[in-house]
């Protein structure tokens, strides 16, 4: 089964000349999804962008993250692991090139779960692999996923909270 999706992308940057330098135009644009919210990005801050907006590093890196998450809670399901908190840090590491290019040499996911008790803690770790094999983004990408996942049960997240 093939899936199709729309995404519009309108550079909103203009500042009155176009593109005549490199310094003269903002990397500002909307991410439009049809029945969504806008997405406001721009380019990241060291290729002159606006912090205060996404860029497409910090887009690709949540896509991974949260792809992963859906599947983790998908595959928890089925399996009978109650997971009750999901929340994960997410590191992409991309490295520039002489020639002005480049690319993510890997992206490190630091889930950190909690499940209802402690018996569900092994399968719960298992599961990280399980859905890193089926992630559809980190499936389409030429770079490491990898992934440090910490398990905590109800128990413990109350004494560390």
């Amino acid at each position: 089964m093939k899936h199709q999706y729309n995404v519009w992308i309108k550079w909103t940057g203009n500042q009155g000349q176009g593109t005549r330098s490199y310094q003269v135009y903002s990397r500002d644009h909307i991410i439009s999804i049809p029945d969504k919210n806008d997405i406001y990005g721009s380019s990241d801050p060291a290729f002159r962008g606006d912090k205060s907006k996404h860029n497409p590093e910090e887009l690709l890196v949540s896509a991974l993250s949260t792809c992963h998450m859906l599947w983790y809670l998908h595959l928890c399901a089925q399996a009978g692991v109650v997971v009750i908190a999901y929340e994960d840090q997410a590191l992409g590491i991309m490295e520039e090139e002489k020639h002005g290019g480049g690319r993510f040499i890997k992206v490190t996911l630091n889930p950190i779960v909690t499940v209802t008790n402690t018996s569900m803690v092994s399968e719960a770790e298992r599961l990280h692999h399980k859905a890193n094999e089926l992630c559809f983004i980190a499936n389409s990408v030429n770079f490491p996923v990898m992934h440090q996942a910490l398990t905590l049960t109800a128990d413990e997240k109350q004494t560390t909270s």
